[in-house]
C-alpha cells in the first residue's frame, strides 16, 4: 500500500534503456514520481478479521494509534515503545509502530538504479594464422553466398513466361472492435475520467498520485495522502489523460479515513463521472482493474483478482501526521507508489474502491533505491465508505466519524480491543453518557466481535467501525470475567481529525 505521495519527489523514471555507443558510457536515469500516496498506520495485529494475519501496510510511514474512532491510550506494537498521547478527541493521528504498510506512493522518494551497465567496445584480438582461416573462410562464404543469389535469380528469370502471381500483403487489419466487458473496453471508457494529480507544499515538496471524477461539477476524489502537502497554501493540479491540465483547490480531507476531494478550477463542461459500484457486493475472486501514474508513468492500467476481503489496515505516510485505518478490499492488481488515489474497478468498469496502500517488503529497494514496490498485495478503501466521507467532505469540508465513546488498546496481542482502564491524557476510557456507556460497556471488557466480524484488536475494531456511518446501530460481543456478554449499541458521531 504504500500505496504514492509521501512528501516526496522521486526522480523522473527512464523512458528506455540506454543504447550503446562507440565510447564507454553508461546511462543511469532515475525512475521519476514523487512517492505519492496508494496507506501504513499503526502497524496491524497478526490477525486478521476471521482469524486471518493483518498485512503489514505501506503508506509508509508511522501508524497512528486511534483508540476506537474516538481515541484511546496510544501504545506501540510488536514491543515498539509506546506513545502516549490524546486519542480522537485530542491529537491525531497517534504514533505508527515499525513494519507498518506504505500509502501506495510509497512514502519516500528515492533515485532510480542505472539501467543495465555500460557497454565498453571489445578489445581487437591479435592476428594470427587461425584468424586469417577465419577470415578467409568468411569471404567464402559471403562469395558462396552471392553465387547462390546470382544463381536463384537467373532460374527465376528463365522460368517467368509472363504468368507468374505478385503476391503483396494487405495494408488493412480489418476492423478492431473491443467489448465493453473486456479490459481495454474498460480501460477505454474509464480512462478520460482519470487524473494524476500533482501536489506541491510551499516550501516546494511535493508528489505525484492519482484520482477519478465524481461529479460533473469538477469533484475529483482521491487520497488523503496524495494532497496533503497541498492543503496550507500549496499548489495542487489535475492532468487529464488528453493532457489537458487544470489548477485545483482541496475541499475537504479526512486523515483518519485517508479520503479527499479537490475540485479543478474552470472545471470542463464535458466531464463524466466514473460509475459507482457496490463495495459490499465484492466477492474473493472477483477480477479488478487499477488505474494511476505508478512511479509518475501516468494511465497505467493493471489487472487482477480481490484476494481478500474486509482486511484490516493500518497505514501511514512516514510523516508521523497522516495516518488511517481501513477495513480494506486486498487485490493482487499491480499498484506501486503513484496509484494512490486512483480507482479500483471491477470488470464492468464500476469503482469498487480507492487504491491506497501496498505491503511492502522490509527491504524495499526497486532498481536499488529505497522505495517500495508491488508485490501483489495492494488495499483499497471501499467505495461505499469513501463515498459517504467524499459527500459529508463536499458539504461541509470536515469528516464525520463514527464512534463508540470508548479507549480501546492498540497493543497486538490482547485477542480482542480491550477497553484501557485510563483514557488519553487522564480521561475517562468510557465516556459519560456516550454509546458505551449506554451499552453497559466498562474498562477492561474486551470487545472480540462486532456483528459477525471478528475483532482481534483496537486496530481492527477501529476500522469496522469507521465502515458505518453516525447512527447505525451495532451488535457487539464482548468479555468480562471470563464470561461472554452481547449487547446492541448505537453508534455516535464525532467531526473532525481533530
Amino acid at each position: 500500500m504504500s500505496t504514492e505521495n509521501e512528501g516526496t519527489a522521486v526522480p523522473p523514471a527512464p523512458s528506455a534503456p540506454p543504447v550503446p555507443v562507440d565510447a564507454p558510457a553508461a546511462s543511469t536515469p532515475q525512475a521519476s514520481e514523487a512517492g505519492a500516496p496508494t496507506t501504513p498506520i499503526p502497524p496491524v495485529p497478526p490477525h486478521a478479521s476471521g482469524g486471518a494475519q493483518g498485512p503489514e501496510l505501506v503508506h509508509a510511514g508511522p501508524a497512528p494509534a486511534y483508540a476506537s474512532a474516538e481515541g484511546g491510550a496510544q501504545q506501540g506494537a510488536s514491543g515498539a515503545p509506546q506513545h502516549p498521547g490524546p486519542g480522537p478527541e485530542g491529537t491525531w493521528p497517534p504514533p505508527q509502530s515499525p513494519g507498518t504498510p506504505l500509502y501506495a506512493d510509497g512514502g519516500a522518494g528515492g533515485a532510480g538504479g542505472a539501467w543495465g551497465s555500460g557497454y565498453q567496445q571489445p578489445a581487437p584480438k591479435p592476428k594470427n594464422g587461425r584468424g586469417g582461416l577465419v577470415a578467409a573462410v568468411l569471404v567464402a562464404a559471403l562469395v558462396a553466398g552471392g553465387i547462390g543469389g546470382g544463381l536463384g535469380y537467373t532460374l527465376a528469370k528463365d522460368n517467368d513466361n509472363g504468368s507468374s502471381t505478385t503476391l503483396s500483403a494487405s495494408d488493412s487489419g480489418g476492423s478492431v472492435k473491443r467489448d465493453a466487458g473486456t479490459v481495454a473496453g474498460v480501460a477505454q471508457k474509464a480512462l478520460p475520467s482519470t487524473v494524476t494529480i500533482e501536489a506541491e507544499s510551499t516550501n516546494g515538496e511535493g508528489g505525484t498520485g492519482t484520482g477519478f471524477v465524481f461529479d460533473t461539477q469538477g469533484h475529483i476524489v482521491t487520497n488523503n495522502h496524495v494532497v496533503a502537502d497541498a492543503v496550507d497554501g500549496g499548489k495542487l493540479s489535475a492532468t487529464f489523460p488528453n493532457g489537458k491540465k487544470y489548477d485545483a483547490e482541496v475541499v475537504g480531507h479526512a486523515q483518519g479515513y485517508d479520503v479527499a476531494v479537490i475540485k479543478l478550477k474552470n472545471a470542463p463542461s464535458d466531464l463524466k463521472p466514473l460509475t459507482l459500484g457496490n463495495s459490499d457486493q465484492v466477492a474473493v475472486g472477483d477480477s479488478t482493474i487499477a488505474i494511476g501514474a505508478p512511479f509518475g508513468l501516468s494511465n497505467t492500467v493493471t489487472t487482477g483478482i480481490i484476494s481478500a476481503k474486509d482486511r484490516p489496515v493500518a497505514s501511514s505516510d512516514g510523516s508521523g501526521s497522516n495516518a488511517s485505518y481501513m477495513s480494506a478490499l486486498q487485490t493482487d492488481a499491480s499498484i506501486n507508489p503513484g496509484n494512490s488515489g486512483g480507482p479500483l474497478l471491477d470488470a464492468q468498469g464500476n469503482v469498487i474502491g480507492i487504491n491506497s496502500a501496498i505491503q511492502s517488503t522490509s527491504g524495499g529497494g526497486l532498481g536499488g533505491t529505497s522505495q517500495s514496490g508491488s508485490i501483489g498485495l495492494g488495499f483499497a478503501i471501499p467505495i461505499n465508505q469513501a463515498k459517504y466521507v467524499a459527500q459529508q467532505l463536499i458539504q461541509t469540508g470536515k469528516p464525520v466519524y463514527a464512534k463508540i465513546g470508548a479507549s480501546v488498546s492498540l497493543e497486538e496481542s490482547t485477542g480482542g480491543a480491550k477497553i484501557t482502564t485510563e483514557g488519553a491524557g487522564g480521561s475517562d476510557p468510557v465516556e459519560a453518557g456516550g454509546p458505551a456507556a449506554k451499552a453497559g460497556l466498562k474498562p477492561g471488557d474486551v470487545i472480540t466481535k462486532l456483528d459477525d466480524h471478528v475483532i482481534d484488536s483496537g486496530p481492527t475494531l477501529i476500522g469496522e467501525i469507521w465502515t458505518h456511518k453516525p447512527g447505525d446501530k451495532v451488535k457487539i460481543t464482548y468479555e468480562r470475567s471470563g464470561k461472554t456478554q452481547t449487547v446492541d449499541l448505537t453508534l455516535g458521531a464525532r467531526t473532525g481529525d481533530s
